[in-house]
């Protein structure tokens, strides 16, 4: 019989951007430490629709009570995603990215945090940028930046907090992690929004705390002075938008690495300069994420193979030679409408549908 572990490992690498095998077993390690055997035999039963206890214990001919308790248990360890909504308590299995990762906020040690951390530069990190469609996309913070307008409301940050009815706030899982891990940064730590469900679970969980859109957008413009980019989830109408950091964000990283981050990120924007009015100062080559900005003749010049058009170099540019420009109809991305489209694209293009 297969390990239950390698069978878990395979569940997880047909789900979203995946869970890839390595020689040395390191995520096999890492399902360890998070899932009892008994967890994994239930994640392996579940299926990523939600679904009320009752109706779980009744396809697997198991106990209900019993049934309910093992599910709650595994939500509040963030290895299921658990929604309330309308009296009704539902249950459904999740990737390892975006989903269980982002969930240990309350459980990562330094131990899980080296190992993966170890796994990302292995083989984890390798498969954020594999596919045509990106599980994140980075946009500007408003429509200020922008020289070009209107923009859509799923590519303004504010925008997107202004639609929202329950907001929370929470840690951020990767510098997080690197922390624990002895590495990382002193960006902002409070700086992931969450939306809707995915905000109570968050609450319930005690990963993080509700906040109302005025102090959205004042940790918005916090993060933004910390040069933080700006990462909601790749669709329309988004459960939460990441503040990210280059050293630290396994998705800005997976991105740096690539030979032209802007066509892998899909942004619609790319950054220009006004060289009449650059003065020089350096401010955008120090605030870029991926190494987008250098000098020459002391002018800044964008290499427009690498900005991800996340507006950094605008908004802190002290002469206003920066600006956000939209790129032209025919390279203009339209993310899917929901998120539960965008893993489906996913799935297609990896070959798992």
């Amino acid at each position: 019989m297969e390990n239950i572990y390698e069978q878990l490992r395979q569940r997880l690498d047909d789900m979203a951007t995946g869970f890839p095998a390595t020689k040395g077993g390191i995520e096999i390690k890492i399902l360890e430490k998070l899932f009892t055997p008994a967890d994994a035999r239930m994640f392996l039963m579940m299926t990523p629709m939600l679904e009320p206890p009752s109706t779980v214990a009744e396809r697997l001919n198991l106990p209900e009570s019993e049934t309910e308790a093992h599910l709650e248990d595994m939500a509040s360890r963030g290895l299921l995603f658990r929604q309330k909504k309308n009296e009704q308590t539902r249950y459904a299995a999740i990737p390892f990215v975006v989903g269980i990762f982002e969930f240990q906020l309350n459980r990562v040690d330094a131990e899980l945090a080296k190992d993966v951390t170890a796994y990302y530069e292995t083989a984890l990190g390798k498969t954020f940028q594999s596919w045509s469609t990106p599980v994140m996309r980075t946009i500007p913070i408003n429509t200020e930046l922008v020289s070009e307008c209107p923009i859509a409301p799923y590519e303004d940050a504010m925008n997107i907090i202004d639609s929202q009815k329950t907001i929370a706030v929470a840690p951020c899982i990767c510098r997080t992690m690197a922390r624990k891990a002895g590495e990382g940064c002193d960006k902002p730590l409070e700086a992931c929004f969450l939306f809707g469900s995915h905000a109570s679970y968050y609450v319930d969980n005690g990963m993080g705390r509700y906040i109302d859109k005025e102090e959205a957008k004042a940790i918005i413009k916090k993060n933004d002075e910390a040069g933080l980019v700006m990462q909601p989830f790749n669709s329309q109408h988004v459960g939460g938008m990441c503040s990210c950091c280059g050293c630290c964000c396994g998705m800005l990283r997976s991105l740096k690495k690539q030979p032209s981050p802007a066509e892998a990120v899909k942004s619609n924007y790319y950054a220009r300069v006004d060289e009449d009015l650059c003065s020089g100062c350096e401010t955008c080559v120090e605030r870029c994420q991926m190494e987008a900005v250098a000098m020459q003749d002391d002018i800044a010049v964008v290499d427009l193979n690498r900005c991800i058009g996340c507006g950094l170099c605008v908004s802190a540019c002290p002469s206003d030679a920066m600006q956000m420009v939209k790129k032209s109809a025919e390279d203009l991305y339209l993310p899917p409408e929901t998120g539960m489209e965008t893993y489906l694209r996913i799935a297609k293009e990896r070959g798992k549908l």
